[in-house]
């Protein structure tokens, strides 16, 4: 890997570097940087975690003219955790050049944006549907831009958004750069550059396997009305630091959260209902560690970018593959292992064999934990931890307690007592989820050696009109 000061770049940023704690660069940023502060048009197919950010944002810090007033650069995100998440990471890189990144979301009080504009930001990051918003209303124009990107694009491929970016990209000069940083490449996106790009130069930043090396994938084969007890079990015999659980809609997270919580987990909900305010704190409670489950649909948990997340359960399989490669992707950061366990319903059997044949990697199986399984795991982490406490040593004020205890009662019923406290039986209350229908076979499975279509249909196999429609229709097939 190459080091920052060997890139070239202004005093400012490689001081921007060194206060971040950057050394050397990551695959993408190594590749990207000169490129892009050459000039080049640049597509980047690059993973969650790998330092995209730095790698469009320093050099387009770099290209910006402090004393233009204008906007010069422009980045388009899915979501607006994402945009924040961006719009904070380059004005910490760009704090000791004096240049400032706007970020402009759904959900924010317009005229506090309108007023934030005034400011004269050199850098928008900004979601497609808030974007137009601004520039209908002549807040926000483009005409200065001279650097465009567009962050994971094939979420916003998903989401619905590449009539939107069209849109936005033809009110741009035609004289501009343009990056565009994806974790697959389906045809739409190939096509968007084609369109709207000046020869790039294709970037692909990826292990043999398309998902997250570092990151132990399984499945478990599990009835629907299983499920949550299997994951309860799991949580017991293997406690996560923090945890990751994705469900297929906003309804199955509101229940999931509820029934986490009543079985005694530190659980709290993601989904697109959620207040502004209710998202912070939610997001605050579990970077902090006060919650230990995140349980979201997939947009919701765009753009989240949390170190330590060591589980993903997907209690509903994902869709597509990418949707599988986002989301397991949030943990195994930063060579840290990680574990990804999918819920797989007898009928869904076939979604999984594609998402392995387009991720290139074998996803194991898993046996069902027992009841028993869960309790003797359980017992046996409070074993371990009462022992890590009699090491300690700090009992003194526990000790004359324990010698009146034990006039009445032998050592052994007490150790007992203390064990069962600690394994917390109260988790064996009952819940009732409502069921979700199992994922219809889809039309790509007939050719597994081409990646899926977009389900918004450029392209596609013969019936896809038939399969759109009927998907549509299906209980359980509206994403949220």
């Amino acid at each position: 890997m190459s080091l920052f000061q060997e890139l070239g770049l202004s005093e400012p940023l490689i001081r921007a570097t060194v206060e971040m704690g950057f050394e050397e660069t990551t695959p993408i940023q190594e590749r990207a940087i000169p490129l892009v502060l050459s000039g080049r048009d640049v597509m980047g197919q690059a993973q969650t975690g790998t330092g995209k950010t730095a790698a469009f944002g320093i050099p387009m810090l770099e290209k910006i003219e402090r004393n233009r007033e204008n906007i010069q650069g422009l980045v388009v995100t899915p979501t607006r955790e994402l945009a924040v998440q961006v719009a904070e990471e380059l004005n910490t890189l760009g704090r000791f050049k004096g240049v400032r990144a706007l970020p402009i979301y759904g959900g924010q009080d317009m005229g506090r944006q309108i007023k934030s504009l005034k400011g004269r930001p050199r850098i928008i990051v900004a979601t497609p549907g808030r974007l137009m918003d601004h520039m209908r209303r002549r807040t926000i124009r483009l005409q200065q831009v001279s650097m465009v990107v567009l962050d994971e694009a094939d979420e916003m491929l998903n989401m619905g958004f590449i009539g939107d970016i069209e849109t936005i990209l033809r009110e741009v000069p035609v004289e501009r750069q343009t990056l565009l940083f994806s974790a697959t490449m389906p045809k739409p996106i190939q096509d968007l550059a084609k369109n709207y790009m000046q020869e790039p130069e294709f970037i692909s930043i990826r292990p043999k396997e398309l998902t997250v090396p570092n990151t132990q994938q399984y499945y478990v084969q599990v009835q629907e009305r299983q499920k949550f007890d299997i994951l309860c079990r799991l949580l017991d015999m293997q406690p996560p630091e923090l945890a990751l659980v994705f469900g297929r809609t906003k309804r199955r997270v509101d229940e999931l959260y509820e029934a986490l919580g009543k079985r005694g987990y530190a659980a709290e909900a993601l989904h697109g209902d959620l207040t502004q305010a209710k998202r912070d704190s939610v997001m605050q409670n579990f970077r902090r560690g006060s919650t230990e489950i995140l349980v979201a649909t997939d947009v919701a948990a765009r753009g989240l970018d949390i170190s330590g997340i060591s589980h993903v359960y997907n209690f509903d399989i994902p869709q597509d593959p990418e949707s599988y490669v986002h989301r397991i992707g949030r943990t195994g950061r930063l060579g840290k292992p990680g574990l990804a366990i999918t819920f797989v319903t007898p009928r869904e059997m076939g979604h999984l064999r594609h998402i392995e044949d387009i991720t290139r990697r074998k996803i194991l199986p898993r046996s069902l934990p027992s009841a028993d399984e869960a309790m003797e795991s359980q017992q046996r982490l409070a074993g371990e931890r009462m022992i890590e406490a009699a090491g300690e040593g700090d009992l003194p004020l526990y000790r004359d307690l324990a010698r009146e205890m034990l006039k009445s009662r032998d050592a052994v019923t007490l150790v007992a007592a203390a064990l069962k406290l600690l394994t917390r039986e109260s988790r064996e209350i009952t819940v009732q989820l409502t069921e979700e229908a199992p994922l219809s076979p889809k039309r790509f499975w007939t050719d597994k050696r081409r990646a899926p279509e977009p389900r918004r249909g450029r392209g596609g196999f013969k019936g896809d009109r038939h399969y759109q429609k009927k998907a549509n229709s299906s209980k359980g097939h509206k994403k949220y």
